[in-house]
């Protein structure tokens, strides 16, 4: 069994389009593989794999590179992926199957407080972030390739980054709303945050004001 490093945290309804869609993706990743696959939910929102048959290894080994995974115990030094929780004045913690607290000097994303770091890389609420385990004598920080990443997010055209919304849901309500040509595309964040990737002429503040009102989510911008 694998549990992966995504959570679903949305009810009714939209918890079942989000379960079909992580079907979908499952199937997308694991379909020239010879496996059976069974789905579920734990209590605490992260969703596990259990893959049987000739090619178990490799499937299970496709699922962890694709979405990081939730393992029951955490090595100092190693690199592990867990969903943003909360924050205060002294730095974020992080659900990796346990409470992981990264201290705002760790987070190495530049000067200010954890809720302005939030604000500038658009770090919507449950987006999954690579980390490095301190354990009990370092602390814990976030992985190098994560901070590239984020980096990166401010030197493109602007993003609008969302969760509580399938990548299909995100797609839909920007063309619903009239917004088609103002995106270059939305990349999946986690199975339920995305990141609308913006034109060189959209004004993502712009955008957020025009599409807030279709989501019932978070939504926060990277404006370069």
């Amino acid at each position: 069994m694998v549990v992966l490093a995504t959570k679903l945290y949305v009810q009714g309804d939209a918890r079942d389009r989000a379960l079909d869609s992580l079907r979908s993706l499952v199937d997308n990743e694991l379909g020239d593989l010879d496996v059976t696959v069974d789905l579920g939910v734990r209590h605490d929102d992260f969703p596990s794999v259990t893959v049987d048959g000739e090619d178990a290894v490799v499937a299970r080994n496709v699922l962890r590179a694709e979405f990081g995974e939730i393992v029951p115990d955490l090595r100092p030094g190693e690199t592990y992926v867990g969903t943003l929780d909360s924050w205060d004045e002294d730095g974020i913690v992080l659900d990796a199957g346990q409470d992981v607290r990264i201290p705002v000097d760790e987070l190495g994303l530049g000067p200010g407080t954890p809720s302005q770091i939030r604000d500038r890389f658009g770090l919507v609420q449950h987006l999954p972030l690579e980390f490095v385990y301190g354990g009990a004598d370092e602390p814990s920080r976030l992985a190098e390739a994560e901070r590239d990443r984020l980096f990166e997010w401010t030197r493109g055209n602007g993003r609008l980054n969302v969760n509580s919304a399938t990548r299909a849901e995100v797609r839909a309500t920007l063309n619903r709303a009239g917004h088609a040509q103002d995106y270059v595309t939305v990349e999946r964040l986690g199975l339920l945050e995305q990141s609308v990737v913006c034109t060189e002429d959209t004004d993502p503040p712009g955008l957020l004001a025009s599409v807030g009102s279709y989501l019932p989510a978070e939504l926060r911008c990277v404006v370069p």
